[in-house]
């Protein structure tokens, strides 16, 4: 099955994030997506991520294609006016990719590049009516292409935002501009989380609950401090420090391991999204000690 068709039946859907390097030495990358095969429904290439300069999303996408993955194009608004981000979708079109995850995309302010003008001509809800529109022949402006795409397009949102209001309403407006699927803001409070998921269960998407790997207390404790929407809570960073410096890794392997199990044996969502961030060739251990492979 390919994404949209896993997604589309009972199956616990699993995804993973790739990310390009800053530079042209892929073996890296190359070494983790291998031990990916055939343990995934499609991997996310992440778009200058963090607002930090890396090969872009395209070109990975058309590897891991090649490779025999089913990749999704992270798209962010910040770096491209509306000719360049349509013209990259058509490119992406052509060279077979068929999944695009439409984001606005951190300001430059939070990358390596400060001094960088943000584009921002469109945001994601615009950018995912232009998927749509291009699905179905026309570009942005309504003027009839020769040839339409066939995305499958997702978009994102913060489950634990506080408050959540502004995203319940932005999830909407993103359903209603054509998103099928959604990725979530790492979520560590499950009980919040089914929260949301009565409220997201009235409209027809799938909701892929996103896990950022934690590799130990002080990453926690910087996210919570530093990153809107997410909030580790006491208890898990308690559970890090127990763990002490050299084993803080394996402990964050076991959270986020039972964590994709409690929301799979309590159906909760229609599957994960993994963000290991830096050690993505611990996917595989997670998802073992998940009881997914």
């Amino acid at each position: 099955m390919n994404f949209k068709e896993a997604l589309n039946s009972e199956k616990f859907v699993v995804t993973a994030e790739v990310g390009p390097p800053k530079g042209t030495d892929i073996k890296e990358m190359l070494h983790d997506a291998e031990a990916l095969k055939g343990k995934l429904d499609a991997v996310n290439v992440t778009d200058n991520q963090s607002a930090v300069m890396r090969i872009n999303s395209l070109s990975i996408c058309k590897i891991l294609l090649d490779m025999g993955h089913e990749p999704i194009l992270q798209m962010t608004c910040r770096d491209r006016n509306r000719i360049g981000l349509q013209s990259d979708l058509l490119g992406a079109s052509v060279l077979g990719i068929r999944n695009v995850l439409c984001m606005t995309g951190d300001h430059p302010n939070a990358g390596d590049h400060k001094e960088t003008k943000a584009v921002y001509d469109i945001e994601s809800v615009q950018l995912l009516r232009v998927v749509d529109s291009l699905n179905n022949g026309r570009d942005m402006m309504g003027n009839e292409m020769k040839g339409a795409t066939d995305f499958f397009q997702g978009a994102v949102v913060t489950p634990e935002a506080d408050p959540v209001e502004p995203q319940l309403m932005k999830f909407e407006k993103k359903v209603a501009a054509g998103a099928n699927f959604f990725q979530t803001q790492a979520i560590y409070d499950i009980g919040k989380f089914k929260e949301f998921m009565t409220y997201a269960r009235k409209f027809p998407v799938k909701i892929l609950a996103g896990l950022v790997l934690l590799k130990s207390a002080g990453m926690a404790n910087y996210m919570n401090k530093f990153v809107p929407g997410i909030k580790v809570p006491q208890d898990l960073i308690d559970e890090l420090k127990a763990a002490g410096k050299g084993n803080a890794l394996d402990a964050g392997i076991n959270i986020a391991a039972r964590h994709i199990k409690q929301l799979k044996e309590e159906d909760v969502c229609d599957g994960v999204h993994i963000m290991a961030i830096g050690a993505e060739d611990k996917v595989p251990l997670i998802m073992e000690r998940a009881g997914l492979l």
